[in-house]
């Protein structure tokens, strides 16, 4: 589990605590901190004596950079991220996953976001996310292939994710809620640059039929939400 954070010590502790309540012990903790002032370096040594934890704590570039850290300090075969405030769902999440079996290159599930069970779509490509990524598994060495791109603050995993469709690379969604979603996170609070920030994504790797098919919906959210002020 990959967990970033910048000045969020009671977020980040609660992540922690949840990834603790798992019943799941293959799990390795990677926390990237972006040099906070907050007292979350010295709760992290704190932490080091007790924890199967590996963390740094320095000047990154967003959140995206800070998460491309994170999969190369990581060990182990599939990624999860796991930021500063977001929580596994339930505490058996981890041993459910491992019990249905790891057989594509990212298996993900649902997402409980304001209480409520959301779930993900089948695998596509699409105008947005299909799944969200504190919900997907996915194999590091892909993480290490298909970087996320730092030059798409809000749609870096966007663009990651449909850089891996279309190199035919597996998916598989499962049926089970993984992650309890913090709805205050960027992509939620600034919607309209979000969608922007897709609009560019999609006119950068999808060919000219599919963005003739994506992109009309895309501009005609991102305008609505400009409209609404979001």
């Amino acid at each position: 589990m990959i967990t970033v954070a910048r000045n969020a010590l009671p977020a980040l502790k609660a992540t922690i605590s949840g990834s603790d309540a798992q019943d799941f012990d293959s799990m390795e903790l990677i926390v990237v901190d972006g040099a906070s002032t907050d007292g979350t370096v010295d709760y992290l040594r704190q932490l080091s004596c007790c924890h199967r934890l590996t963390w740094i704590s320095e000047p990154d570039r967003g959140i995206y950079d800070a998460m491309n850290k994170g999969v190369r300090m990581a060990q182990g075969r599939y990624c999860i991220f796991m930021n500063a405030a977001d929580r596994f769902a339930a505490p058996d999440v981890l041993s459910r996953v491992a019990a249905m079996g790891m057989d594509a290159d990212v298996v993900y599930g649902d997402i409980m976001k304001d209480g409520r069970l959301k779930a993900a779509l089948t695998p596509r490509n699409s105008h947005r996310m299909y799944y969200c990524h504190q919900a997907a598994f996915t194999l590091r060495t892909l993480l290490l292939l298909y970087p996320f791109d730092i030059s798409h603050p809000l749609s870096a995993d966007f663009k990651q994710a449909k850089q891996l469709y279309l190199a035919n690379h597996t998916f598989r969604h499962i049926d089970i809620a993984i992650a309890d979603f913090d709805t205050n996170g960027i992509s939620n609070t600034r919607r309209s640059a979000g969608l922007k920030d897709n609009i560019s994504v999609v006119n950068e790797v999808d060919t000219l039929p599919w963005r003739l098919r994506l992109l009309p919906r895309l501009w005609f959210t991102y305008l609505s939400c400009l409209l609404r002020g979001k």
